[in-house]
């Protein structure tokens, strides 16, 4: 025989339950916690959580290596850097005043405090060519220089000659500070009125000797010189600059009366 059992109505327990799973339904999947999920900023803070550094503040101090020195103890940084003093508030390094490098200084080492010149420039740079210190030379132009003007077109080569005209009278020297010195001699006033440029050589010479102008006529100098049937000239005495002085005779068909 079946016996009807009374019925027992939802508790506030089951219905609590209830409420709680369809709540839960209804977060997002990304919430759950998953650790992929995690920030990077997260995950970073909770490694670094996890490290303990050393603090050496007031107890000493550390280098670029990572040598740790203690308070009052000397020190060089780095390779080059100079020397330093661990206190509490941290490295305190000299400043020494560094001797001044050679202005011509052409290798400077920094292993040291200071830096230091291993080199110094003993020669001099002139026109494409190196001379020794108080070496003498002549001011000629190079061999690349003589051999480019030759192949310049005529226009490039009045340019070129305009801006540097090559002297044998030009001599230099090369100094102690690495420069070079150049003079130009003087020449004396040739004796004649067509004096010529020999091949290095500084100055013009007069290859028949002294002379002057009797008109358009050159004569020698020294003595008289008969320019025409009725005419003898005869140039000053080292004046060749000033016309010569001539003595026109009287003639008749080219001869001389007297």
């Amino acid at each position: 025989m079946w016996t009807s059992m009374p019925r027992r109505r939802m508790g506030p327990l089951l219905l609590t339950a209830f409420l709680f799973l369809l709540a839960l339904s209804a977060v997002s999947p990304a919430s759950v916690g998953n650790p992929e999920d995690y920030t990077a900023d997260e995950a970073e803070r909770t490694a670094t959580e996890n490290i303990v550094f050393d603090d050496y503040r007031g107890k000493g101090c550390v280098d670029d290596s990572g040598f740790v020195y203690k308070l009052g103890e000397r020190f060089y940084p780095g390779h080059s850097n100079c020397p330093c003093q661990c206190t509490e508030d941290g490295p305190v390094c000299d400043q020494p005043e560094c001797p001044k490098l050679h202005p011509k200084c052409t290798k400077v080492e920094h292993n040291g405090c200071c830096p230091e010149c291993k080199e110094v420039k003993n020669f001099c740079e002139y026109r494409g060519k190196t001379y020794k210190i108080l070496q003498e030379f002549k001011g000629s132009p190079s061999d690349e220089e003589g051999s480019s003007l030759s192949s310049m077109a005529p226009a490039q080569l009045q340019s070129r000659t305009r801006s540097y005209r090559p002297s044998a009278c030009e001599w230099c020297r090369c100094e102690p500070n690495n420069e070079v010195h150049c003079v130009v001699s003087d020449c004396a006033v040739p004796e004649c009125v067509n004096p010529v440029y020999e091949p290095e050589q500084c100055c013009p010479i007069c290859k028949n000797g002294p002379n002057c102008f009797a008109g358009t006529t050159i004569i020698p100098a020294g003595i008289e010189v008969k320019v025409d049937d009725c005419t003898i000239c005869r140039c000053h005495n080292g004046d060749w600059w000033k016309p010569a002085q001539c003595l026109r005779r009287e003639c008749l068909n080219g001869q001389t009366l007297s």
